[in-house]
């Protein structure tokens, strides 16, 4: 399907509707199962609390549901297999991870997409999360809200990153992925993909001399203790996408899925400002760590660096052009 039918289709876009009172309504047959990789004690896995009480609270007990955290119920492909499929309700996923089951919403994991958060905010509350909204739909998933993960900033222990020619020469350690990869070496740097677990003592050892993540991962992990600079890039703005099995949402009556939909957006709602409060913190504590922090005040040398991983994707994908123009649209 075409970028422009993924538009046209809207299948996003919902109106808000008039509060609706608690009423009886048709019974579910069973109680929700929801997937969730994150900790309890996590902004994502409050979110999906809120959403699950909200859903029962306002059907009066006609829905209700448990979210099991840490990944208990499996990896993340294999639960979007399952929500699919229906054996599982609700979830919470990372876009970065849903490529192989629907390639568009790769486009959110190319590097400097977004020019900062809110504009991701603004994309996919908009036209960008409406489209993507269309492509999740067509494989069995209807997105109620995008959550914030945060944005990805490099750190190292050699120097401040204000430029991509400060990249050149540093070893840095990124996931294993191609785009990745590509964005590191675009700008002279030598990517070391590795497991997130090696990256302190590789960091110690001076195997790399530093990586990039969110703040909350960056101090979490004392990582800040190795690796002093941390410069705010935010290259990679990767949300997280509140979703329901279409299965179990088309069992729904119209009420109820107005109902489930309202709490999606109270529960994004509430996970960004937890999200923003973890982040707070974080960057409080790496700060009195005596990490030396700075902000890239110009983005557009870094986004103009990029032109080569965007040829490379472009090549392969073709039919993403339209989608990423929009994406695009907010830099």
């Amino acid at each position: 399907m075409t970028f422009s039918n993924l538009i046209a289709r809207g299948a996003f876009a919902v109106a808000a509707a008039a509060a609706i009172t608690t009423a009886p309504m048709q019974a579910s047959a069973k109680d929700w199962r929801g997937w969730n990789i994150h900790v309890e004690d996590y902004p994502v896995s409050h979110g999906m609390e809120a959403f699950m009480a909200e859903v029962e609270e306002k059907t009066g007990g006609a829905l209700k549901g448990k979210t099991f955290h840490a990944g208990v119920l499996g990896n993340q492909p294999d639960a979007i297999e399952q929500l699919r499929l229906g054996v599982l309700d609700f979830a919470v996923f990372s876009l970065g991870q849903m490529g192989r089951a629907v390639p568009e919403t790769d486009v959110v994991s190319l590097p400097f997409i977004f020019k900062g958060v809110p504009e991701m905010y603004e994309l996919m509350d908009g036209a960008g999360g409406e489209a993507l909204a269309s492509a999740l739909e067509e494989k069995g998933i209807v997105p109620l809200g995008y959550y914030d993960a945060g944005a990805r900033s490099f750190y190292n222990s050699i120097r401040p990153i204000n430029t991509p020619d400060d990249v050149s020469g540093l070893k840095v350690r990124v996931m294993s992925n191609d785009l990745f990869v590509g964005m590191v070496e675009a700008m002279g740097g030598n990517a070391t993909p590795m497991a997130f677990s090696e990256v302190y003592q590789s960091i110690k050892t001076e195997v790399v001399d530093g990586a990039e993540n969110n703040p909350p991962s960056y101090e979490s992990t004392n990582h800040y203790e190795v690796a002093k600079y941390y410069s705010l890039s935010q290259h990679l703005i990767i949300p997280e996408v509140l979703a329901i099995s279409k299965k179990t949402f088309d069992a729904l009556t119209p009420e109820q899925q107005e109902i489930v939909r309202e709490a999606g957006r109270n529960s994004t709602e509430l996970q960004r400002k937890l999200w923003k409060e973890r982040e707070a913190a974080s960057m409080d504590k790496v700060k009195a760590g005596g990490v030396e922090v700075n902000q890239v005040a110009d983005k557009g040398a870094f986004q103009a660096a990029m032109k080569p991983v965007y040829d490379d994707y472009l090549a392969a994908n073709p039919q993403m052009q339209e989608l990423v123009d929009l994406f695009r649209s907010s830099q």
